[in-house]
């Protein structure tokens, strides 16, 4: 398997990071109607979008919340924080393995992706649900690797979970591009040295990823198989 260009990115890539939620598993809407539902009676108070609120308020918390999460790992609370929050999701169905949904169209973009990049996922969640929905999805022999927040300190934006996958494999962040829905995300590759490719398919809109320093802003997964996808490089952030 050798390296290829992915269209509107400069450089060769060897192997493609991608994250979960709102980039293969098709979960963050749940999120947001969950939470929106709580916010619909502000509503009657407030000139607001519940859902619109929602939305944002889940972005806004992601970079703190991981930063939380780094905390309670260095003073050892990370597993109990961890199995709380677990089961306090399953009190609400969200996210209960059994049901973690993909993306639709993803299945062959990565089944087509992987004849041409080595992969792997890079994300917040833990191992049990990672390794859930890749199973779920008969995926999990298209990865070498699932780098999960047990993995490693710290947590996106951090640079350290893109640097430890590409340590793993043995290939260069400039070799390596993380694909996913946050400015988070965005961060976390551009602080790593990889490349950056945002997708709209998740929380983020464009103009955010686009702050963040996005490389290439695409529809969704699928997008990374077509062809004539072209981005000048003197256009990018």
């Amino acid at each position: 398997m050798g390296s290829g260009a992915i269209a509107g990115l400069g450089e060769d890539i060897e192997a493609i990071f991608f994250d979960l939620d709102g980039t293969l598993m098709d979960t963050d809407d749940q999120a947001v109607a969950s939470l929106a539902r709580y916010l619909t009676p502000l509503s009657v108070f407030f000139s607001i979008n519940p859902t619109s609120l929602a939305r944002r308020l889940v972005m806004w918390a992601e970079t703190p919340g991981n930063a939380l999460m780094t905390f309670f790992d260095a003073i050892g609370l990370d597993d109990n924080v961890f199995a709380i929050g677990d089961t306090l999701r399953r009190w609400r169905g969200l996210y209960a393995p059994p049901d973690l949904p993909l993306i639709p169209g993803t299945d062959a973009t990565l089944h087509e992706l992987s004849g041409r990049y080595r992969m792997a996922i890079v994300t917040t969640r833990g191992r049990r649900d990672a390794e859930a929905f890749l199973a779920q999805h008969s995926l999990a022999h298209l990865f070498e690797l699932v780098v999960t927040r047990e993995s490693t300190h710290r947590l996106k934006p951090h640079p350290e979970p893109i640097r430890f996958a590409a340590e793993k494999l043995g290939v260069s962040p400039r070799r390596c591009a993380l694909v996913g829905d946050t400015a988070a995300d965005v961060r976390s590759a551009r602080a790593a040295g990889a490349w950056a490719v945002a997708i709209l398919s998740g929380f983020g809109e464009r103009d955010e990823l686009e702050r963040a320093g996005a490389h290439l802003v695409l529809e969704s997964v699928t997008q990374m198989e077509e062809t004539g996808i072209n981005v000048p490089l003197d256009n990018l952030p």
